[in-house]
């Protein structure tokens, strides 16, 4: 994760969503900011947006909201979407309003699509956004796929060869590990990310997908009790696993 930074009080809750920097020298007057127990009434004090100011800074009573550096994991319902340029609900929608008006905003680390449930990270460290995507990182990512038509018998030979070529792609895909559950649901582990690229990839070998599950990233597998809908921020383990061997749960 990123280094914390030292901002002044009224920016860093005004970069948090808490309002504009002239309400939040209000709040502070008010005595409705206290940092480890004692009211800060200067607003242009500078604190440090360490990892744990969460437990240590109260605003207007309850917990201040989780500093930059903020790293979660979500469930991702279906019939939401990743992207502000499609028509509906978006994910950001599934936050704390506030959270919504953050600076830096939260992103998501890649996309699934609006039919497609499951992991989804989402974060406002770059360095940590990119270092996730980053081809270097070998973070893996993982499906459970569900189709319309059994399975020929060819399919784990012809993903795992890498070999395949997508339409209208002149690159073969990297080998893809698969698993067949039973004979209309496999599990597809991908070493890359392209667009649409497990639906695309069945399509080209004469099936279609007709539910979408992605339950892990690296090693950081979705916890079975996250419910569709909800989130929670990444730990430090998570963060381990996540670009580690070991799943987590």
């Amino acid at each position: 994760m990123s280094k914390s930074p030292s901002l002044r009080l009224d920016r860093l809750l005004a970069n948090l969503g808490y309002g504009s920097r002239r309400e939040i020298g209000l709040l502070a007057k008010a005595g409705l900011v206290v940092l480890d127990g004692a009211p800060l009434r200067d607003a242009s004090q500078r604190i440090a947006a360490t990892p744990d100011l969460s437990e240590r800074m109260v605003v207007d009573g309850d917990p201040l909201d989780p500093p930059p550096g903020l790293a979660l994991m979500m469930n991702k319902p279906l019939g939401v979407t990743c992207s502000h340029k499609e028509a509906g609900p978006l994910v950001y929608g599934l936050l704390p309003e506030r959270w919504r008006r953050r600076d830096p905003a939260l992103s998501t680390i890649g996309r699934l699509d609006k039919e497609t449930s499951g992991l989804l990270l989402l974060t406002d460290d770059g360095p940590f956004l990119h270092k996730v995507i980053s081809p270097k990182s070998k973070v893996a990512k993982r499906y459970r796929v569900a189709l319309d038509r059994p399975l020929k018998g060819d399919e784990v030979m012809v993903l795992g060869s890498g070999s395949m070529l997508l339409e209208g792609e002149d690159k073969p895909l990297l080998p893809v590990e698969m698993e067949v559950e039973d004979e209309t649901h496999v599990v597809v582990t991908l070493h890359e990310g392209r667009y649409h690229q497990v639906r695309r990839m069945f399509a080209a070998l004469g099936n279609h997908v007709t539910a979408l599950h992605r339950d892990r990233i690296g090693g950081l597998t979705l916890p079975a009790d996250l419910e569709a809908g909800a989130y929670r921020i990444l730990t430090k383990g998570d963060v381990t696993a996540l670009f580690g061997e070991a799943p987590a749960a």
